[in-house]
């Protein structure tokens, strides 16, 4: 996606050999005219799957997962939770998920009425690195019998396995822009595919 691929380019910053920091317009301060034409590429990849919800992790995913779902005729969006509140009840369906970029082991979880068995899922999310928030969501369906239709990442590590992983498992994978790897600060972009 080209307007992604300009603002990674131009704002975003390489930090070491693994870390690209785009939250300047992606996840901390967000730019809302390129989340709302993310998620419209998004639908368009994935409107004929049919999809009946988008699923994300809380926090920085919800409003992509928000772009996607409304470009997809105003779905439901279920974020699953990384921490335990008191009015999570013990009918929770939940997943153990390393954060790459936090460098913690989370318990994601989601009320299983939330995602209903037989679902059609869209999961969407800012971040593929290693694959570890894919694979606890795809769990999540996995246990509560949901299709996963497919999965929609901003900005995708093609330097780390994740996306491989998910391509060989047969998923339906859409990354808007794909990292290849990080020379002294700068991002270097893998040829868009679009």
């Amino acid at each position: 996606m080209e307007e992604l691929r300009k603002m990674i380019l131009e704002q975003g910053q390489g930090i070491g050999a693994d870390i690209v920091k785009v939250d300047i317009f992606l996840n901390h301060r967000i730019d809302t005219k390129l989340l709302f034409a993310m998620g419209k590429v998004w639908a368009d990849e994935f409107r004929d799957e049919k999809p009946d919800l988008v699923l994300t992790v809380e926090a920085s995913g919800i409003a992509m997962a928000v772009a996607a779902a409304h470009a997809l005729g105003d779905l439901p969006v279920v974020f699953a939770k990384k921490s335990n509140t008191a009015v999570l009840n013990n009918e929770t369906v939940q997943a153990e998920v390393y954060s790459f970029t936090h460098k913690t082991q989370n318990t994601i979880r989601i009320e299983r009425r939330y995602l209903p068995e037989g679902s059609r899922v869209l999961i969407i999310d800012d971040f593929l690195a290693d694959g570890q928030a894919a694979h606890g969501l795809l769990t999540l369906c996995e246990k509560q019998k949901a299709t996963v239709v497919g999965i929609g990442v901003a900005v995708e590590k093609g330097f780390q396995p994740g996306g491989k992983a998910l391509r060989d498992a047969g998923i339906h994978l859409k990354s808007l822009a794909i990292v290849d790897r990080i020379e002294d600060g700068k991002i270097i972009l893998r040829p868009d595919d679009d």
